[in-house]
């Protein structure tokens, strides 16, 4: 039991002073001004601080095989990094593998997942279409508490599903009540521009983004849209990039659509530039899909956020280390497409976003926990401070500076995309399920502590209305 004092609340909606008892059962219990403290309840000073949503990141990729390498953070040193950056829960994704159930395939990611020091959910991926994948979304929908599924418009031969496996699982979607999710690039049009690319003897990092133009999401984005409205199915947009891809959600929103849209820190701070470096390994480490932008693109993604038409912040954490991407010296189409970043996500937000004037500190707790924690119906259990709802909480001090180096923090890889960049804005303290997890640079998280958290599904063709 801990009693948190002092510290000025923040939520989505609003900011006062007042105190938080949590209790043994990992729930907020008290929340008021002057709190007593019960007998062997310890106390956190939180006085000088903001007390917020613990951070949900909706995106990330733990020990995921991909490209004939996994990624190399697991459940454990990916959630525990989180901790330490001020994130408290995730969602993952199931990944089946050729021909799988979806099912099956969401019982392994269990087992790898309880190792997990935060609690975690899953994203179900839908790779291809049978009558057992009509009856695993089913399955998954109600036993399992898996309320989205993941599709990918990208990856050919790979990945990839085609527009007919889309709609099927969008009109399966609809019927269970659940969201898909989509990874919006125009996957044929990838695959022309590689092979076209690789044959004029382009093979360094900088033909990775020559090969992912900005159109080519903008395309898949506005396909995925006019998809998904066949049926009235909730569309949620990964890793949004571009100003075409903003706008068609912008468009779709306006017609009363139910689409959503999520933009990664990353695609905020650095542009295509970094493909540039003539330190080969340093500009493959910026490799991931969609590529970064040009410039002009990041102010479209601010307008997206600051006006409500992007929705929520997420990682993609995928990391591979030096001798993974080393894989695709060569070739530029085998570098592994990932990078880190859930534990710089929020300071990076709050640095770029708050500390400039973009957003407000309100909007920071929707885009980094709330509004995901709606989306995706997880509210009130996480995304908000209210008697009843997890003892999730990160105590933030709004003042504070660091400079990120590698060395300091808790990624199973060897770099960060932010190294000696100054941030101002850290998690002093980070609070899951009632218990101090990280305590100003002393990381407290315990492998398999966090619970897999079931995410019931909508009435059929609802959603938030995020």
């Amino acid at each position: 039991m801990i009693l948190i004092k002092g510290g000025i609340i923040v939520t989505a909606e609003r900011q006062y002073r007042s105190d938080i008892l949590c209790n043994d059962a990992g729930l907020i219990a008290q929340i008021g001004p002057d709190l007593e403290c019960p007998t062997g309840c310890e106390i956190v000073d939180a006085a000088g601080l903001l007390v917020m949503p613990g951070g949900i990141d909706p995106h990330t990729h733990m020990e995921m095989p991909f490209m004939g390498t996994t990624a190399s953070d697991d459940f454990y040193t990916g959630t525990a990094a989180g901790l330490a950056g001020g994130t408290t829960s995730l969602i993952d994704f199931v990944i089946p593998g050729q021909g799988q159930s979806l099912y099956e395939a969401w019982q392994e990611w269990r087992m790898k997942a309880e190792k997990a020091a935060s609690d975690y959910g899953f994203h179900v991926a839908v790779t291809h279409w049978d009558d057992r994948v009509h009856a695993d979304m089913g399955r998954l929908v109600t036993e399992a508490g898996v309320n989205s599924f993941k599709h990918f418009m990208a990856y050919k031969n790979a990945l990839m599903i085609d527009d007919a496996i889309f709609l099927r699982s969008m009109q399966r979607a609809a019927e269970l009540g659940a969201l898909c999710t989509v990874h919006a690039e125009n996957g044929d049009a990838v695959s022309f521009l590689q092979a076209q690319l690789l044959a004029q003897g382009e093979t360094g990092p900088h033909a990775h983004a020559l090969s992912r133009p900005p159109g080519v999401e903008g395309e898949a984005a506005q396909r995925a849209i006019t998809l998904a409205a066949l049926r009235d199915t909730p569309l949620y947009v990964v890793h949004v990039s571009t100003r075409e891809a903003t706008e068609a959600i912008a468009a779709a929103r306006l017609k009363g659509l139910k689409v959503y849209g999520e933009v990664l820190p990353q695609h905020l701070v650095f542009d295509e530039t970094v493909y540039h470096d003539p330190d080969w390994l340093i500009a493959a480490r910026h490799v991931m899909s969609p590529p970064f932008r040009e410039k002009s693109h990041q102010q479209a993604l601010w307008g997206g956020l600051m006006s409500g038409q992007l929705q929520t912040t997420a990682t993609d954490h995928c990391c591979f280390c030096r001798e993974q991407k080393e894989r695709g010296r060569d070739d530029f189409t085998r570098i592994p497409n990932g990078v880190p970043g859930i534990e710089e996500r929020m300071s990076v937000l709050w640095h770029h976003g708050v500390a400039t004037g973009r957003l407000t500190p309100e909007q920071f707790v929707a885009l980094t926990s709330t509004n995901t924690a709606r989306i995706f119906n997880l509210y009130p259990r996480k995304g908000c401070i209210a008697v009843g709802s997890d003892a999730d909480l990160v105590l933030w001090d709004a003042q504070a500076t660091r400079t990120v180096t590698v060395d300091a923090l808790h990624q199973n890889v060897d770099y960060t995309l932010y190294e000696g960049m100054t941030l101002t804005g850290l998690a002093r303290k980070t609070i899951s399920q009632g218990v101090v997890t990280w305590d100003d640079g002393l990381l407290r998280a315990e492998r398999g502590k966090g619970r897999y958290i079931r995410r019931p599904a909508f009435a059929p063709g609802g959603a938030s209305s995020v």
